[in-house]
């Protein structure tokens, strides 16, 4: 599980990413991420909606697959930047390995790896 330290909370800081900051596509997700400018660690969010899926258990498993593929990342990332992930409705027809990966080539794709 991703420490709750490095998670976004406040609507406004997901208001912020969604205004000021760029939008990379995958196949099952996109990204959106901001630069800060600072120094701190990055902090991430992650959003899927009741458009994926009614199913809780559903949206839950693929919550846990993001932020697995976060934490395993996370000591080569940037610090300093707000990242958030916008689940599509075909994340559901992947399996957890099969959308950590793919978490994994996005952030490359989006440059943020140290």
């Amino acid at each position: 599980m991703l420490a709750s330290k490095y998670c976004l909370k406040n609507e406004k800081d997901f208001a912020r990413v969604e205004a000021e900051g760029k939008i990379i596509h995958s196949e099952t997700f996109g990204i959106a991420f901001y630069d800060r400018k600072d120094k701190e660690t990055s902090k991430f969010g992650f959003i899927v909606s009741n458009k994926i899926s009614k199913e809780a258990t559903l949206r839950n498993r693929v919550k846990r697959a993001l932020k697995a593929a976060v934490r395993y990342s996370f000591s080569d990332l940037k610090k300093g930047f707000d990242v958030v992930f916008l689940a599509k409705q075909n994340i559901l027809r992947k399996t957890t390995e099969e959308i950590m990966n793919e978490a994994k080539e996005a952030l490359e794709k989006a440059d943020l790896y140290a």
